[in-house]
């Protein structure tokens, strides 16, 4: 009897048993070609998706470029290819974040676009608004959660970033500002020539009287700019002479609009909470540390959190250090993983 109510019990136990359900395929990694629409000129990018469960939603970024004709990879071919970007996306990739990069104005496929006969109209704002398209795509793929989305900058792209930050919907979950240009770019331009300036009286080059008329006249170049006057380059040497020179006719706009941000002011419009990482190099000639002092402190008024700052010892602009000369230096490696997975 006992044996029989036993065998009942147990056929019951099976039968009613949960069946355990299947674990969703895995979907391997690919690069897909994105195209979007900004202004009525498209852009072209890649969009990385890596591993996942099937029906998953991912974290993902949007990756900026810095200043100049830098492409969807971060290179300026052909003279300087360090696929900035590209690596940022493999870096991200293998921590299980999407990412998404693009060509913007005036590089590879995307060109200048509806620009193309004027040029002279492009502005940085242009920039901005196709940053901002670039992210509405990216919030837009299938594979993407559009309520855990990032957005990594590097130089004049962590400046794009910010601003981003505090004007999209919905507002990023996260930043990466690396390298970041952190104060009006005039002021950034002259700060850098200063230095240089600086470097060839130590090197016999200028006398201390010659330094003082070029640091002057680079002064007095950065307020005609700023007040639409033309600039003397009279007392420049020639390669400032011509670095200003460009800075004027069809780039002007670009120039006074770029110059018109304040990278500090645009910390308050961020959300409370979000997480905000900021790199800078000590070997990094282009954006000083000291640069990203006001900022930082903007960023923490702002009640940002996550790490803030990160100084990286012996790291250039290109994240790069004597080390790894051609790849992102360990400490950045460090950081992304640190914002991928908090």
């Amino acid at each position: 009897m006992f044996r029989h109510l036993a065998a009942v019990a147990t056929a019951l136990a099976v039968v009613t048993v949960t069946p355990v359900e299947a674990t969703p395929a895995l979907v391997p990694a690919v690069d897909r070609d994105v195209a979007f629409t900004a202004d009525g000129t498209t852009a072209y990018g890649t969009l990385h998706v890596p591993e996942h469960r099937a029906g998953q939603r991912l974290r993902a970024a949007l990756l900026l470029p810095g200043s100049g004709p830098t492409d969807r990879d971060g290179n300026q071919p052909p003279a300087s290819l360090p696929d900035t970007l590209a690596q940022l996306a493999d870096t991200l990739g293998k921590d299980g974040v999407a990412t998404l990069r693009f060509d913007k104005y005036g590089t590879g496929r995307t060109g200048l676009g509806t620009y193309q006969d004027r040029p002279e109209e492009l502005d940085y704002p242009a920039f901005v608004r196709q940053a901002r398209a670039g992210y509405e795509s990216l919030r837009d793929q299938p594979e993407t959660d559009p309520h855990a989305l990032l957005v990594v900058g590097h130089s004049e792209g962590a400046m794009t970033g910010l601003l981003l930050g505090g004007t999209v919907s919905p507002r990023p979950a996260g930043l990466a500002l690396l390298q970041p240009q952190a104060i009006r770019m005039l002021d950034l331009v002259a700060l850098q020539l200063r230095a240089q300036i600086a470097e060839a009286t130590r090197q016999g080059q200028f006398t201390p009287e010659q330094q003082r008329t070029v640091n002057a006249a680079v002064d007095a170049a950065v307020t005609a700019l700023r007040e639409r006057r033309p600039v003397d380059t009279a007392d420049l040497p020639s390669p400032i002479a011509r670095l200003f020179e460009a800075f004027q006719g069809p780039n002007a706009r670009f120039v006074r609009s770029d110059d018109a941000v304040y990278p500090p002011d645009t910390a308050f419009a961020l959300r409370p909470g979000t997480k905000v990482l900021l790199t800078c190099g000590t070997h990094d000639v282009q954006v000083p540390c000291d640069t990203t002092n006001v900022l930082t402190t903007a960023l923490r008024h702002a009640h940002a959190h996550g790490p803030g700052r990160v100084v990286l010892p012996g790291v250039d602009h290109l994240m790069h250090d004597t080390d790894h000369p051609a790849t992102l230096t360990p400490p950045v490696l460090d950081s992304l993983h640190w914002l991928a997975q908090h």
